[in-house]
């Protein structure tokens, strides 16, 4: 220990016997517990920014003045170089020992012992503002830091650090390995699904009138594709279990297996982007456990093209849900919005589509189509749906999906369209920069499959790799677990 550390020591203590004797003085009996929970959350604060100088004090007090030498190269020593640090505590600045060299510059050894960022502000400061930012906007949580921290970080930092560190998922995720066998299901599972964000408008698109016009859109939207990779067991029903559950009648089926080892992800970057990845992570998933593989989208072909690229061992199904929408279509077309003959109509035509009589229905809605005027809008409505049905035919064999317990509906990826991209792109005023909502999008995947503690471990370790060239030093790591609070 230095000498220099010593009056640090001591004060460190006199505060501590300070925050003791706050808390059991004879005054504290007059306190109310919000009181003295503030007052201890800001006393542990000023506590732990004077622990970290503490720290920081010792490690340059520890440093050689020696000329470093690597290989056949060498620096001097030169000076004590100040850097200043943002930690969760606040604000701190210490000089370590800066060397240099003509010919290969300068270097400060304690930055690789300490794993410094190559920013001032520290990881944990950065990933909490982070996970605050794929919750809500970047405003009001830097607002929740500055309330509870009072830090004032800038907005234009967290977005810079957020958008450096999700160039880090895709990587982060290549290399994760896939859940134990015993964990997993017996069916691949691949869904894909887009939902729009608004994006920022360039400033020579700004409309110019004061009222817009007919058709004219308020936003511009770019589209996003989610997608989501499970594994899950089967679960054999009946078409008439399946009409029962959409029709909210009673049933008596067993409980509906949970998808494993769920990976959601969305992008901007296209839809033939989009299935290479999901492709990639599939294949991560092989092994001789998988005894079916499964894609569902809704009918958009151009996702259907591309699925059936980049995942041709797997069978397409049409999502059964947006099926059904199209069916209320065509029963309002052809019976209006409250006849009671409606729902039965609807619901007779889903059970021949799950019973795989996809053609008899289509037959159905021509005919009726054929009564109805021409150019009227029912029966457009019953030709876009009978078209509908057509082209999606290979995709309708739902008696044989339903035998081999295969899932026939999108909602896993429909709740990662709402979820992981309405829910935060469309917040109320968001516009967004392609390369601000991909950060996020990427980000927001994280906190959603729970890798958020994985995916920043791995990512500072990468890192130190990519700044020092070489592995971290992880020995701190064995002797943590002491100084653990429970």
């Amino acid at each position: 220990m230095s000498s220099n550390s010593t009056p640090m020591i001591q004060e460190l203590r006199a505060d501590f016997e300070k925050v003791l004797n706050m808390v059991t003085s004879p005054e504290a009996a007059t306190a109310t517990l919000d009181q003295m929970e503030r007052s201890v959350l800001r006393q542990i604060l000023c506590l732990g920014l004077k622990l970290l100088k503490l720290f920081l004090q010792t490690r340059v007090a520890a440093e050689s003045h020696q000329p470093l030498r690597v290989g056949r190269k060498r620096w001097a020593y030169h000076s004590q170089k100040e850097r200043d640090y943002f930690s969760f505590f606040g604000k701190l600045t210490f000089a370590r020992a800066y060397f240099y060299s003509k010919r290969h510059g300068g270097k400060s050894p304690l930055d690789e012992a300490l794993s410094v960022p190559e920013q001032c502000y520290s990881d944990l400061l950065t990933e909490s503002a982070e996970l605050l930012a794929v919750e809500g906007s970047y405003a009001k949580g830097l607002r929740v830091l500055a309330r509870l921290l009072d830090i004032d970080l800038s907005e234009a930092a967290v977005e810079m650090t957020a958008a450096e560190h999700a160039q880090a998922v895709e990587t982060f995720y290549a290399q994760q390995a896939p859940p134990p066998v015993k964990e997993e299901g017996v069916l691949l599972v691949a869904q894909a699904d887009g939902k729009g964000v608004p994006l920022v408008r360039p400033a020579d698109d700004v409309p110019k009138t004061v009222r817009r016009g007919k058709g004219a859109k308020k936003t511009r939207k770019k589209e996003a594709i989610a997608t989501a990779l499970y594994t899950i067991d089967r679960y054999p029903r009946t078409p008439q279990e399946v009409v029962n559950a959409l029709f909210r009648k009673p049933t008596t089926t067993e409980a509906r297996p949970a998808p494993c080892g769920k990976r959601v992800f969305a992008s901007l970057d296209g839809k033939a982007a989009a299935l290479e990845r999901l492709a990639s992570w599939a294949h991560q998933r092989e092994g001789k456990h998988i005894r079916g593989r499964v894609a569902l989208t809704d009918g958009a072909k151009a996702l259907q093209t591309q699925t059936q690229t980049h995942l041709p061992g797997f069978t397409l199904v049409l999502d059964v849900l947006h099926v059904n929408e199209h069916l209320w279509k065509a029963g309002t077309a052809v019976y209006g919005e409250t006849h009671p003959q409606r729902e039965r109509w609807v619901e007779a035509q889903l059970r021949d589509l799950l019973a795989s009589r996809g053609k008899t229905v289509i037959r159905r809605l021509e005919k009726q189509r054929a009564g109805l005027a021409p150019s009227g809008a029912a029966g457009r409505t019953l030709r876009q749906v009978a078209q509908y049905l057509r082209h999606n035919l290979p995709y309708l064999d739902y008696a044989a999906y339903l035998r081999r317990g295969w899932p026939i509906g999108t909602g896993v990826v429909e709740g990662t369209c709402r979820h992981l991209v309405k829910d935060r792109m469309e917040l109320s005023g968001m516009r967004w920069t392609v390369p601000g909502a991909e950060a996020i999008l990427a980000l927001r995947a994280v906190n959603e499959n729970g890798d958020w503690e994985t995916f920043h471990t791995f990512r500072r370790t990468e890192r130190h790799q990519r700044l020092y060239g070489k592995p971290m030093n992880t020995a701190w790591l064995d002797h943590a677990e002491h100084f653990q609070i429970n």
